[in-house]
C-alpha cells in the first residue's frame, strides 16, 4: 500500500518528485503553464517538510533523443518564478549524480527531459529498471505527482516507485478522488460531453460510460463519424470510416439504454482547415461536398448547454471545434460557459480542453475541477488499470 504524502518520511531526505510538466511551447515560450501550477502544492509541502527535491518530468515525444525543442529548461525558469524559489536545471545524469550528493534541505533540481533517455519509455522491463535504479541512487524516497503520465508503464512512473518508500502527491490523489466521483456513485443526472478530433481516442470511454451516464453529447471532429454512421453527407470533414460500424452499434446501444444522445443539428463549415477560411453555417443534414466541418453551430451549442444545465455531474473532454481559430471557437466557448454553471460537479478533462478554456478567458476556479491528464483520465474512465497508480498502491 502507498503511504499518504503526510505519512512519508521526508525531513532531511532527498525526494524524487515525478511531475507532469508537459506544457505546450511555441518558439520556446510556454503558452499554458497550468500543469506547472498544478505541481506547486506538492513541491511546497516537500519544501516545508524539510526535504530536498529532485524533479523528473517529460516534455513531448523526443523518442529517446536529446532534441533541444523538447528541453525542460524553459520550464525550470517558469517553475522558479511561480514558486518564488530557485530551481536548478541539470542537463545530464553525471551532473545530477554529483549535485544530488550535496543537495541540502530546501534545494531543488530539475532533471532534463527523462524521455531523452530511450530507457524511460522502453517496452523492455530490464532497460526501464536499469534507468530506475540510476534514478533511485539520487534519492531516498519517491513521490508520484505526474497524473498525466500514470497511464504509461515508464521507468520513472512505474518501475522507480517500487525501489523506494513512496507516496502519491496531492495532485494525483485529487485526480483519483475526482475520477472516483465520476465512476462510482455520481450525482444524477450525469452528463458526458466529448469532442476532439478522433473517435478512436474515445471509443473505449463511450463504451464503458454508456451504462453509467444519462446524457452524452458529441462534438468536435469525432462527430462526423457519428453523422456518417447516420447516413449523412459530411463533405470533406474528418472521418474514421473503419469505425462507422462500431459507432452505429454505440448509437443503438445508447438508445436501448435510454441515454439521451446529443449530436449537432447545425455545423460551421469552411472550404479548408485555416484560420482565415470563410465560415458558413449549415444544417448537419446539408454539409456541402466541398466543405469541412470545423465547429458545432449555435443551435447545437445552445442544445448542449441546456442538456449540461440539467445535470448534477458533468465530465467534458475535447473541444467542440477548432478553438485555436476564432471563427471556429464559439461552440467550445458556449459549452465551457455552461460547465461553469453546473450546480453539482463539473470536470474538465485535461489536455486540449484545459488549454481551450484558459485560452477562451476562463479561470480554473470557474470549474469544479480541471484535470491535468487527458489520456490518463480517459483510460481511468474506460475502466483500465493505470500502471502509475498501481505502482503507488492506488
Amino acid at each position: 500500500m502507498s503511504a499518504s504524502l503526510e505519512g512519508l518520511q521526508i525531513k532531511a531526505k532527498k525526494v524524487f518528485l515525478r511531475c507532469d510538466l508537459n506544457v505546450p511551447l511555441k518558439d520556446g515560450v510556454i503558452t499554458d503553464d497550468g500543469r506547472i501550477r498544478a505541481s506547486l502544492p506538492t513541491i511546497k509541502f516537500l519544501l516545508d517538510g524539510g526535504a530536498s527535491i529532485v524533479i523528473g518530468a517529460h516534455l513531448g515525444r523526443p523518442k529517446g533523443e536529446a532534441k533541444p525543442e523538447f528541453s525542460l529548461e524553459p520550464v525550470a525558469v517558469r517553475l522558479s518564478e511561480l514558486l518564488g524559489h530557485s530551481v536548478e536545471f541539470v542537463k545530464n545524469f553525471a551532473d545530477a549524480s554529483a549535485r544530488a550528493k550535496t543537495l541540502a534541505p530546501g534545494e531543488i533540481i530539475l532533471l532534463e527531459n527523462l524521455r531523452f533517455d530511450a530507457r524511460e519509455t522502453s517496452k523492455e522491463e530490464s532497460e526501464r529498471v536499469a534507468l530506475a535504479i540510476e534514478l533511485a541512487s539520487l534519492v531516498e524516497a519517491y513521490v508520484g505527482d505526474g497524473f498525466g503520465a500514470v497511464h504509461r508503464k515508464h521507468a520513472s512512473v512505474f518501475d522507480l516507485p517500487k525501489l523506494l518508500p513512496h507516496a502519491a502527491g496531492f495532485l494525483v490523489a485529487a485526480e483519483v478522488e475526482v475520477l472516483k466521483q465520476l465512476t462510482q456513485n455520481p450525482q444524477r443526472p450525469y452528463g458526458v460531453v466529448l469532442g476532439g478530433a478522433k473517435v478512436s481516442d474515445k471509443i473505449g470511454v463511450i463504451s464503458n460510460l454508456l451504462d453509467k451516464v444519462n446524457v452524452l453529447a458529441i462534438g468536435g471532429g469525432m462527430v462526423f463519424t457519428f453523422l456518417a454512421a447516420q447516413g449523412k453527407g459530411i463533405g470533406t470533414s474528418l472521418v474514421e470510416t473503419d469505425l462507422i460500424p462500431t459507432v452505429k452499434d454505440l448509437i443503438a446501444r445508447a438508445e436501448s439504454l435510454g441515454v439521451k444522445l446529443h449530436l449537432p443539428s447545425d455545423i460551421v463549415v469552411a472550404p479548408k482547415f485555416s484560420a482565415d477560411a470563410p465560415a458558413t453555417l449549415v444544417s448537419a443534414d446539408a454539409i456541402p461536398s466541398d466543405q469541412m466541418g470545423l465547429d458545432i453551430g449555435p443551435d447545437s451549442a445552445k442544445e448542449f448547454a441546456k442538456a449540461i444545465a440539467e445535470c448534477k455531474t458533468v465530465f467534458w473532454n475535447g473541444p467542440m471545434g477548432v478553438f485555436e481559430f476564432s471563427s471556429f471557437a464559439a461552440g467550445t466557448k458556449v459549452v465551457a460557459e455552461a460547465l461553469t454553471k453546473v450546480s453539482g460537479i463539473s470536470v474538465v478533462g485535461g489536455g486540449d480542453s484545459a488549454a481551450a478554456v484558459r485560452s477562451l478567458g476562463f479561470a480554473d476556479s470557474d470549474f469544479g475541477y480541471i484535470s491535468t491528464g487527458g489520456g490518463a483520465s480517459l483510460e481511468y474512465l474506460e475502466g483500465k488499470e493505470l500502471p502509475g497508480l498501481q505502482a503507488l498502491g492506488l
